[in-house]
């Protein structure tokens, strides 16, 4: 009775999965982009571009904002981070200046890559922005830190608040 709930939902992702979007080169999108099939991009992105399949950032590509995919090939320059799920590939002509979060890397030669990198990182099923759970999950080790903070009194947090600002 309740499984065929979730198998609908599955076929209909599974569905969307085969089609492809793109946006060609002299085009230029201000604000989100969030697809469950592939795309590729050309143009450039002033926002968030969040893909449940894969992601390709072509040579002419310039993205402003947060890039999130299943996997991902960048050829293409971003001023922001990259988490992904599964596989990033950083063509030649890539430039990165960002933080990066991925289980497998794969950097060519010419690359550039300007920010820090966390690899091996689990990364939760990847969500839209109208949905309720995060992108990434932590690592455990940031987990614990951030716990402990958390179990910091009000007081603790208001001294900590005033020398930060």
């Amino acid at each position: 009775m309740f499984s065929s709930n979730n198998q609908e939902k599955k076929t209909k992702v599974e569905d969307f999965s085969n089609v492809s979007s793109s946006i060609g080169r002299g085009t230029s999108v201000e604000g989100n982009v969030e697809t469950v099939g592939n795309i590729r991009i050309e143009g450039n992105v002033k926002g968030n571009v969040t893909c449940k399949a894969k992601t390709v950032l072509g040579e002419s590509s310039y993205i402003e904002g947060i890039v999130a995919a299943q996997n991902a090939e960048i050829a293409g320059e971003i001023q922001g981070s990259i988490e992904v799920s599964e596989l990033l590939i950083l063509r030649p002509t890539a430039v990165i200046h960002g933080d990066i979060i991925t289980n497998k890397l794969v950097v060519e030669s010419g690359a550039t890559f300007n920010g820090s990198c966390r690899m091996g990182v689990t990364i939760s099923e990847i969500t839209f922005e109208n949905e309720s759970r995060p992108i990434t999950t932590r690592p455990a080790e940031l987990s614990e830190e951030s716990e402990e903070s958390e179990g910091a009194t009000s007081e603790e947090s208001e001294e900590s608040e005033s020398r930060s600002v």
